[in-house]
């Protein structure tokens, strides 16, 4: 399933509505602090895992620069401190907007 609109919506939420007429609203903050990038969430490369340090806030972190679409399946955020290397893809999007409203956060930390 893929979106058919994405906008920021009151400065502070991502809005997407999809092709089966379903809405998504994602907060901006919630959306950053769950970066899918290896930068924000870290990596397993040949067992063993990077995990990234504690983010502090900076200004502009939860504040979104531009949106791309990356082919059919994903969006790139540039966020306006000049963060980009997450891939949110449509999947990752609809689980976000789900776990933020029950208050579950994304673990990236098994990834093999």
């Amino acid at each position: 399933m893929a979106p058919k609109q994405i906008k920021v919506k009151d400065k502070n939420k991502l809005y997407i509505k999809w092709t089966d007429e379903t809405e998504t609203v994602i907060g901006l903050k919630y959306l950053r602090d769950e970066c899918p990038c290896a930068v924000c969430k870290g990596e397993t490369v040949l067992l063993k895992t990077y995990r990234p340090a504690k983010k502090e806030t900076t200004p502009g972190m939860y504040d979104i620069a531009d949106i791309k679409t990356i082919g059919g399946y994903a969006i790139q955020i540039t966020w306006k401190d000049g963060h980009n290397t997450g891939l949110y893809t449509w999947d990752n999007l609809r689980q976000l907007g789900e776990n933020e409203a029950s208050g579950l956060k994304e673990d990236y930390g098994n990834l093999i």
